[in-house]
């Protein structure tokens, strides 16, 4: 396995001679810093969120429950299947900047800025062709009912057209986020969440296009953030400055990104992958069960974009004070991290579990699709804190460069024991409940397993 530690030792990695500058990552009181740090961060991920969201609530309230079927079901899925790979190999980029950041090693800092921008625009060429050809075919696959396969079609087909700058901004985001920046990301996803709103309500309340107008502002609006990313990078002067005619492959930094990138972009798909059996199970259950399920997972997001935005921030303070070899603050990093995100937790469970279902009027007036959406949120939301060690516990290996391993506990404790549970017990038990049984199921069997290898890593690794 390569070495995921910077080299501090290496003639090439040249530290700065410049004025030492003050980092909160690896100088300030770790709880406040990472508090300060991870709040753009959960604002962003809300912006992100809102701005899926409000295609739903646009299409459920004012096109139908056959429209939300479409852009928050199937579609959502398969989205995440092909992006969310991706964003976990721009992970290993931002690993990889933090890293060298952490240790002021600059010209290595130029390096992995201009080979992770150069991934993103091939890999988002490569996503645009499968997204338009594939895709629908992956449709047929999952079993999507009838009265919305054409319109999950026609929505995958001008999504995949905004793949390149879609990926060029989580990229380049990342980027942002592991140098210490977590503000400009946010401003970048309010502008774009506003601009998504102003262009639903022309295209679908004004010009009446439906499902077709939803994608085409998203599209837009991922143009829009790219250009931002862009230049924002070609407009700083530290080590991460972005220079357009420099983009290229530098062998070392790309093997180092897809070293830590491949197995945490692996994970993602493979969590991905067993919701597309979730979703073909869901499925079978027809357009009430889909619609809910897509108006749960919009509710259901707002805890995942805080819990996910504690572990982008783990990932980059754990990677930063491990390339700079202060390992008490990466214990203290992962310590702390831990009391926060429980207490964040606990008290998400409590407002869903008691006025969630309230949420539900924002999609949809159909009774039917409130009542089995309630029953899916007071079914799952107690067991959100069975989750909270994976997210903690993979991101800090991750941001020690470890990320084989905690991909293959996620893929056999999530992935595998989920899908197998989807294909053994759900045609036994041919409930929605039996399907939502493999979330506690596979978080705790995995949560116990990412605790077990976290302390034996650290402690050979001699982490103190």
């Amino acid at each position: 396995m390569l070495n995921n530690r910077p080299d501090l030792d290496d003639k090439k990695s040249a530290v700065s001679e410049t004025a030492p500058v003050y980092n909160t990552i690896t100088q300030g009181v770790m709880w406040k810093s990472l508090i300060f740090y991870v709040m753009p961060l959960i604002m962003g991920t809300f912006f992100q969120q809102l701005y899926n969201t409000v295609d739903a609530v646009v299409v459920g309230r004012f096109v139908g429950k056959e429209a939300l079927s479409a852009v928050g079901g199937t579609a959502a899925i398969l989205v995440n299947v092909f992006v969310g790979f991706f964003v976990g190999v721009s992970s290993g980029a931002g690993v990889v900047v933090a890293q060298y950041f952490g240790a002021k090693d600059e010209e290595n800092v130029h390096h992995s800025v201009h080979t992770a921008i150069m991934l993103s625009i091939v890999s988002g060429a490569i996503l645009t062709f499968i997204g338009f050809f594939m895709m629908p075919v992956f449709t047929v696959w999952m079993k999507t009912p009838g009265d919305v396969l054409n319109l999950t079609i026609t929505y995958l087909r001008i999504y995949s057209l905004g793949m390149i700058p879609n990926l060029i901004y989580n990229m380049g985001s990342g980027i942002l986020r592991a140098v210490g920046d977590s503000k400009r990301p946010l401003y970048f996803l309010i502008v774009s969440c506003v601009t998504n709103i102003i262009l639903d309500i022309l295209f679908v309340l004004k010009l009446n296009l439906g499902v077709v107008g939803v994608a085409i502002a998203t599209v837009l609006c991922q143009i829009i953030s790219a250009l931002l990313v862009i230049y924002t990078l070609t407009r700083v002067k530290e080590s991460y400055h972005l220079t357009p005619s420099m983009l290229s492959f530098k062998k070392r930094q790309l093997m180092r990104i897809l070293s830590i990138g491949i197995p945490a972009g692996v994970q993602s798909l493979m969590y991905s992958l067993s919701n597309v059996f979730i979703q073909t199970a869901i499925n079978e259950f027809g357009t009430d069960a889909v619609a809910a399920w897509a108006a749960y997972a919009k509710i259901d997001a707002l805890y995942w974009m805080v819990i996910s935005s504690f572990g982008i921030g783990v990932t980059t303070f754990v990677g930063q004070n491990y390339g700079a070899r202060i390992y008490k603050r990466v214990r203290q990093c992962v310590r702390q991290s831990a009391v926060i995100m429980s207490i964040i937790t606990i008290a998400f469970t409590v407002i869903f579990y008691k006025w969630g279902a309230l949420a539900f009027h924002l999609f949809t007036t159909d009774l039917n699709v409130m009542k089995i959406g309630e029953v899916m949120l007071h079914y799952l939301t107690p067991f959100y804190i069975t989750y909270t060690a994976i997210e903690l516990l993979s991101g800090s290996l991750r941001g020690m460069g470890d990320s084989l391993r905690p991909m293959l506990i996620s893929v056999l404790g999530i992935c595998v024991l989920r899908i197998s549970w989807i294909m053994i017990a759900v045609p036994i038990w041919h409930r929605i409940e039996t399907i939502e049984a493999s979330y506690p199921l596979t978080w705790i069997t995995t949560s116990l397993m990412f605790m077990v290898y976290y302390f034996w890593y650290v402690n050979k690794r001699h982490i103190r």
